[in-house]
């Protein structure tokens, strides 16, 4: 359970990053989409702790 809330969390804020990213290029929206969903990741692992274990 962990592991898909982390994976729905870090697909939203990579979505979210894109879309930022977008309006200054590919790279910069595949730059801060990567940024985003290496955060997400580590937030939902850390709020899957907090309110699910």
């Amino acid at each position: 359970m962990g592991f898909l809330f982390a994976l729905i969390v870090s697909s939203i804020a990579g979505g979210i990053g894109w879309w930022i990213g977008d309006f200054f290029g590919l790279a910069a929206a595949l730059m801060s989409s990567s940024v985003a969903s290496v955060i997400g990741w580590w937030y939902g692992m850390k709020w899957n702790r907090e309110y699910f274990g």
